[in-house]
């Protein structure tokens, strides 16, 4: 089911909750929302499923003006944060009951159970009750129900946040397989990166209810449209320097820190916002080095270190192996992988790099 999303508002008093979002998700596409709280993440996936009217715009599945339609007319399946079990309902009896809804006769209903609970791996726990069930069980119960009415799309709301971390991404990675398998578009809804890098076929990025970026995860970490989208999409913080462009480089701290390309001398005598994220600063020997730190704090992630430094009164950071053997205190000697260095007007904060440098 391809779904196309036209000039969508929503306001709620004096808060602009989503502002005039255009955007086209592919049939079988697997797209998150993507923002901080309060950035029109949950109104937008409420719109779609029909539970919250919008204020302007219309919503398609296919060629479908939606907008009129009930949500049980829209033929879709939803996943709520707290799963919205029956607690006093068995498994069993909790995936049959959007059926019974349905008026599905009781053999139909009950082939169409038994389907779900064989693709969920959940037919142990039929004549249990939510109460009886762990997180991970009551989360794989409430996708077995959203999708045992054959929907054509799959809405889930913050479905994992509920789980601790490894839960997370085991059944993180289960979502992913299943929603492949059965080729259905899927609109999932997190605030977190690292979640939405690894499940997503395309991230949408919103803050303060205007779209940021929405494009594949890598391209958005790689080339982020915006200083805000820079800085949000991933897990370790993005080091942000303030510029100086001359004839001879950009100057950040007093220090030239990448000489210039022909090609950039539109950007002379500007004053740029210099980002570069801490996998792409590289520790030299002194005489290849663009400028130097003060250790303040080395700590393990997995194979690497991430070592934050100080140069003036700020504090950076960038990952190092361990046989580097940095430690506190000590002065070290660094460089930019310039490939990877993006630079933002510090006006309007847009990406500017891309034709720059």
């Amino acid at each position: 089911m391809k779904i196309k999303i036209r000039s969508l508002s929503k306001r709620f008093k004096d808060v602009v909750a989503v502002d005039n979002l255009d955007i086209d998700i592919e049939d079988g596409e697997l797209v998150t929302l993507l923002g901080p709280s309060g950035c029109g993440k949950s109104t937008t996936l409420f719109m779609i499923a029909g539970l919250i009217n919008q204020d302007a715009g219309s919503i398609f599945f296919e060629d479908q003006k939606v907008d009129h339609l009930k949500t049980e007319e829209r033929n879709i399946g939803m996943v709520f944060q707290n799963y919205a079990l029956y607690p006093h309902l068995t498994v069993l009896r909790n995936i049959l009951f959007p059926l019974e809804m349905m008026k599905v006769n009781k053999k139909d209903a009950l082939t169409r159970a038994e389907e779900v609970l064989e693709l969920l791996q959940i037919k142990d726990l039929v004549k249990r009750k939510p109460s009886q069930l762990s997180g991970g069980q009551q989360q794989r119960v409430a996708i077995a129900r959203a999708l045992v009415k054959k929907p054509k799309v799959l809405l889930m709301d913050e479905p994992l946040s509920n789980l601790d971390a490894k839960l997370r991404v085991e059944t993180r990675d289960e979502i992913r397989k299943l929603q492949k398998q059965l080729s259905i578009t899927t609109i999932f809804v997190t605030h977190d990166q690292d979640e939405a890098a690894s499940i997503s076929d395309k991230v949408l990025i919103l803050n303060n209810g205007k779209l940021q970026q929405y494009g594949s995860p890598r391209d958005i970490y790689e080339k982020p449209s915006n200083l805000f989208t820079a800085k949000f999409m991933g897990s370790t913080p993005i080091n942000i320097f303030d510029g100086t462009c001359t004839d001879k480089g950009i100057f950040i701290e007093e220090k030239i820190v990448i000489p210039y390309e022909e090609k950039s001398t539109n950007l002379y005598n500007s004053k740029v916002i210099l980002a570069v994220r801490p996998e792409n600063i590289i520790v030299s020997k002194k005489e290849d080095a663009s400028f130097s730190g003060k250790v303040e704090q080395v700590d393990m992630k997995g194979k690497d270190n991430l070592v934050s430094f100080y140069m003036g009164d700020n504090i950076y950071r960038f990952f190092a192996s361990p046989s580097d053997d940095i430690k506190p205190g000590d002065r070290v000697f660094l460089r930019f992988d310039k490939e990877r260095i993006m630079l933002f007007n510090p006006t309007t904060y847009e990406n500017i790099s891309r034709s720059s440098i």
